[in-house]
């Protein structure tokens, strides 16, 4: 060995080597012991998956991440003791890996917001974290203007509470009513989204009568001078729906932005909406949607969905349902800034390969009777919408529980509880009706009034 380079300096100047060409190594380590420790790991070591050891971490700030790379795993379970605060907020960041953990809030306390937020996100990976309790408006996981977003093998238990819908700032509607509200997975204006695995569950918030009397559900609390354009006059004078158990159990909305959404095997049980999308390009597959008021829809300009080998059991409205929705629009003249508008149309779809069962044996079935169907075809909203078309169904079925339910002498025990298992909405004035529908190998067992209100379309 070279004299002027004794073996400690040698050892010294090779690990200052080491460390200057990996500055990770450099930085000293931050052990997770407390809540607080949490942000100070991830400020400290940007680009870093932190791991949080079992145990519990009360904040009452939410955990932010702002850097590429960076993320948290491990089984600590962080509660949120702010109700008005986010557990957790991503921000503009890439690559951002959330494994794992649970998040919840204090049981007495529960959240006014979501309790995972993510905006600006591209590659977002979310997996096998537990969202307990939040009990928010807003979706417990909200994920809002990401690319590539993933979303998987994650638990969303208890989402929902008591709310009110004010839709006072829509001419279309013009009134605020009590209601169930709250969403599991919620996704804006995102694109090439993954949402596959989940079980997304409400065990507490179910539509039952004596929730809806002690909390006066579905009732007016608000009401625009002026009626809007879509209430029916019946309702506005009664001052109250029926449709107050709202919020989804996954939505993914953002019409003419949202695009290419795979959800793919979720497990989803007592929601108002087990489904609901407001974008084109769509899978929905491989679903178990269990007692939820509607199973499935697909509306505001939703085109090219694809419904496929989906189980939708005990829905009460109707377990899967394509429509225009007030969204959708023909194009326009160019507007301010010289730009012409698009049109906005549903359908190029597919429903193929589903089963429906149990229709009309869910919790809801109290509040809408045996008068719904299950696959509904409908019209516009408004004048202006154009029609949904060209939409293929083959190789569905409907079967009527209900048959299965028979007296000692052979008879059924009670007709069937719904009135058609097909329905294609006609025509009404300037709102039209589906056109170009096309079905295929279904077996539609007859509802009350028979198999479809549509008879040409029947083999």
């Amino acid at each position: 060995m070279n004299a002027r380079y004794p073996l400690k300096q040698l050892y010294v100047a090779l690990a200052a080597v080491l460390l200057g060409q990996c500055p990770a190594l450099a930085a000293e380590p931050v052990k997770i012991t407390d809540a607080a420790s949490i942000q100070k790991a991830i400020d400290a070591r940007p680009g870093e998956i932190i791991d949080v050891p079992a145990g519990t971490y009360e904040i009452d700030t939410p955990i932010v991440i702002t850097s590429d790379g960076s993320g948290l795993s491990g089984s600590g379970r962080i509660v949120q003791t702010n109700p008005k605060a986010p557990i957790l907020r991503i921000s503009n960041a890439k690559d951002v890996r959330i494994r794992d953990l649970t998040l919840t809030r204090s049981p007495d306390r529960p959240g006014s917001t979501s309790a995972l937020m993510a905006g600006g996100c591209d590659n977002l990976s979310i997996e096998g974290v537990r969202v307990l309790d939040n009990r928010a408006p807003a979706g417990a996981i909200n994920l809002d203007r990401c690319i590539g977003p993933r979303v998987m093998n994650c638990d969303v238990i208890n989402y929902a509470r008591i709310s009110i819908d004010d839709r006072t700032a829509s001419l279309d509607w013009g009134y605020a009513f009590n209601c169930i509200d709250g969403t599991g997975i919620q996704i804006t204006y995102s694109k090439q989204v993954l949402v596959q695995g989940n079980r997304v569950i409400e065990r507490e918030m179910v539509p039952t009568p004596e929730l809806k009397e002690k909390y006066a559900l579905g009732k007016f609390v608000k009401k625009n001078p002026q009626k809007g354009l879509l209430p029916s006059q019946a309702t506005w004078d009664r001052e109250s729906v029926d449709n107050w158990h709202q919020g989804s159990a996954i939505i993914a909305t953002g019409p003419e932005v949202s695009d290419d959404v795979q959800i793919i095997a979720n497990r989803i049980e007592n929601a108002g909406q087990g489904i609901d999308l407001h974008c084109d390009h769509a899978i929905v597959a491989n679903n178990v949607v269990r007692n939820a008021a509607v199973g499935m829809k697909a509306m505001h300009g939703s085109r090219n969905t694809l419904i496929t080998g989906n189980q939708f059991i005990s829905s009460d409205l109707w377990a899967i349902g394509l429509m225009p929705g007030a969204g959708s629009h023909p194009a326009k003249p160019p507007g301010p800034d010289g730009k012409p508008v698009a049109q906005n149309v549903d359908g190029g779809s597919i429903i193929a390969n589903n089963i429906i069962s149990e229709f009309g044996y869910g919790n809801a079935n109290w509040l809408w009777g045996h008068e719904r169907s299950p696959i509904i075809l409908e019209r516009g909203q408004k004048d202006e919408n154009p029609p949904l078309r060209d939409v293929v169904v083959q190789g569905n079925v409907v079967y009527d529980s209900g048959r299965d339910d028979l007296k000692p002498d052979g008879t059924r025990a009670e007709p069937p509880r719904f009135r058609w298992a097909f329905v294609v909405q006609e025509d009404v004035g300037q709102r039209i009706g589906p056109k170009n529908v096309r079905l295929m190998n279904n077996i539609f067992h007859p509802g009350a009034q028979g198999v479809s209100n549509i008879k040409d379309l029947l083999p």
